[in-house]
């Protein structure tokens, strides 16, 4: 089957590269969720939309075009132009439908250059109906992936690049931050190679004790090493036929990677303690938040990895996904059976207008939190639900305030781990939900720094140090909630993530 079989809009995935982006406009929140996820192109050449009640028709790939139709929505259009340099102007109805941008109600046209609009635009309709304004580079389209959701440009062409690497032998880089669904995709990969009768074989490589990692890895004989009293299979013997997964492969220790790099060359590996080679088949997909280009990471390595990367982009840079994002968590979480997929507008359009720095798996965290509030009949407000949060400024009037927080914060200046206290490592973990990459960025340290400042501290633990019934009882404390348990027992939550995996709770 070729990507053109999952098109249903039109043969071309993407647009002529000589062609200006089209200005989408996805549907984020609406009364029937059956329409969350639809979307209108603006293709006409002077630039010009109206939306209200009645105009335009938002569809579904496939599908036939529908109105917005809910009664509160205004017969006076919402107006929105485009210049020749792609400025757009937007001005409210002279009606008593409130209009809201970026989570401020206006009253006046407000305008944004091209790249403000890069980070998307909230334009809340009558606190009924939410609306994302945004560019599309290439053409709405059927194309599922396994588990990769989303409408926007970035999500349709990751998935064209999952399903046509996936038909190949070639190693994977997937890059892009902590929680941006690197795993899923190296999931849809596995999924729809050649290899998918096999088992997906993974293992994070910042967990691996780096005296032991070679053994991990690559096996072991009998007596190679003090307490290896029986001969040991690695994970390239366990990923025979299969696919193996390198998660966070830049704090691969600097004795293994020459190791990696030879087995990606020859496909040869020696166990430890072996008099011979050993031959491995293993499709290897790679991971990483980090630059591997100046991080002191092996080039060599980096050259043979890179045979096809594929960037998956933060969750600030797909916000016309956080919808049917939404949706899809809502769908399969439990909670959300008891209180119905319903969720207060004014949240979403919080959700909406937030950065997350997280990504999805915080966005994800964040809801289950919501539902627990709602569920005790409560007003959750994004504010009690995240420790800091990035809103809109306060006002409208200026366009350039309107967006400029939609723009990924700066990073602290680096700072030298000696002027970093033990207090100060733990408020950055709680103020992080105990995520590591955001704890390193408000400390201003690398994530390879973190972990040193994490393994030396006097009382955070590792998770696999913790003993079970302990993290049993914590997670039933918790209501399931992996970040409330990770706080009380003082360990990074992606970590206890894993483990909890793997001790089957």
């Amino acid at each position: 089957m070729t990507d053109t079989d999952y098109t249903l809009t039109s043969p071309l995935a993407k647009l002529a590269d000589n062609a200006s982006a089209l200005l989408g406009l996805t549907i984020i929140w609406h009364p029937d969720s059956q329409r969350i996820g639809e979307q209108f192109m603006a293709s006409n050449p002077d630039g010009k939309v109206e939306i209200n009640r009645f105009l335009p028709l938002f569809r579904h790939p496939g599908k036939d075009g529908l109105p917005l139709g809910y009664g509160g929505i205004s017969r006076d259009p919402v107006r929105i132009s485009r210049d020749g340099y792609d400025n757009i102007l937007i001005t409210p109805p002279a009606s008593r439908m409130v209009v809201e941008v970026n989570g401020e109600e206006i009253n006046a046209p407000v305008a944004f250059s091209r790249e403000q609009l890069e980070a998307g635009i909230i334009l809340g309709l009558g606190r009924a109906i939410i609306i994302c304004l945004h560019w599309m580079r290439c053409l709405p389209k059927h194309n599922p992936a396994l588990g990769f959701i989303g409408v926007g440009s970035a999500a349709i062409v990751a998935r064209d690049q999952i399903r046509q690497v996936a038909g190949t032998e070639l190693p994977v880089l997937l890059l892009g931050e902590t929680g941006t669904g690197k795993e899923i995709a190296a999931r849809a990969i596995h999924a729809y190679s050649k290899r998918a009768s096999a088992e997906l074989v993974s293992v994070n490589m910042a967990a691996l004790n780096e005296a032991l990692a070679a053994a991990d890895l690559f096996g072991a004989v009998k007596g190679a090493y003090t307490g290896a009293q029986n001969a040991r299979k690695g994970l390239f013997a366990e990923a025979e036929g299969a696919t193996l997964f390198l998660d966070e492969i830049g704090n691969t220790p600097g004795s293994i990677q020459p190791m990696l790099l030879r087995v990606l060359e020859s496909g040869d590996y020696r166990p430890l303690g072996a008099q011979q080679d050993q031959k491995s088949s293993a499709r290897l997909i790679a991971a990483t938040d980090q630059d591997l280009y100046s991080e002191g990471f092996n080039q060599a390595l980096l050259r043979r990895l890179e045979s096809f990367i594929i960037h998956l982009p933060p969750l600030r840079a797909r916000r016309e996904d956080i919808g049917v994002l939404l949706l899809h968590l809502l769908s399969t979480s439990k909670l959300s059976n008891e209180i119905g997929n319903s969720l207060p507008v004014a949240l979403v359009s919080e959700f909406a207008n937030y950065d997350w720095p997280g990504n999805i798996r915080q966005l994800s965290h964040v809801l289950r939190r919501a539902l627990l509030a709602l569920q005790l009949g409560e007003v959750p407000q994004l504010a009690s639900l995240v420790k800091t949060t990035h809103k809109a400024p306060s006002s409208v009037a200026q366009a350039s305030m309107v967006t400029d927080s939609k723009f990924p914060q700066p990073a602290s200046p680096r700072k030298k781990l000696a002027e970093l206290s033990d207090d100060d490592v733990l408020r950055a973990m709680e103020n992080n939900d105990w995520y590591i990459q955001g704890a390193a960025q408000e400390l201003g340290v690398s994530r390879p720094s973190m972990y040193k400042l994490l393994d030396n501290h006097s009382q955070i633990r590792r998770a696999e140090q913790i003993p079970v019934e302990e993290i049993r009882q914590s997670l039933e404390t918790s209501a399931g909630d992996v970040e409330a348990c990770a706080a009380l027992l003082k360990t990074p939550s992606e970590a206890l993530r894993r483990y909890l995996k793997v001790v089957g709770v």
